[in-house]
């Protein structure tokens, strides 16, 4: 059975974004990836997708969605963001909270840097789930 990886944050629109992108690609069919928000924005961060689009990822089709009990239930590993005590925890369940910096009105360059933090974080996760 492949592990399920729950990525949240608060607006489910860049740094969980990256992070679900970054794992499907590097995890592929090993892994199901999912995304949520505590608070859903509107749509992607567009720096961030430009920036994965730089790397020939897409973010099309990403809606944002609401982070929800079910979901978390749902994951074997739930890897947080920033969206702190709105993140519903489950005993017995794999929590990681990684402190990635927002990308949301960030120039450019900032928002680089942030998704190759979220990639180095994402490949050692997906090593240490011995994908």
């Amino acid at each position: 059975m492949k592990p399920v990886v729950l990525f949240a944050c608060i607006h489910n629109s860049g740094r969980s974004v990256a992070a679900q992108v970054l794992a499907t690609h590097y995890g592929g069919d090993r892994v199901d990836v999912r995304s949520a928000g505590s608070e859903p924005g509107s749509g992607v961060n567009p720096e961030v997708a430009t920036v994965l689009e730089e790397r020939g990822l897409s973010t099309a089709g990403h809606l944002p969605s609401l982070l929800t009990v079910d979901g978390v239930q749902e994951a074997d590993v739930v890897i947080t963001m920033g969206c702190g005590e709105t993140c519903p925890v489950f005993p017995g369940k794999r929590y990681e909270d990684w402190e990635v910096d927002d990308p949301k009105d960030q120039p450019h360059d900032v928002v680089r840097r942030i998704v190759d933090d979220v990639d180095a974080r994402v490949r050692d996760l997906l090593s240490r789930l011995a994908l």
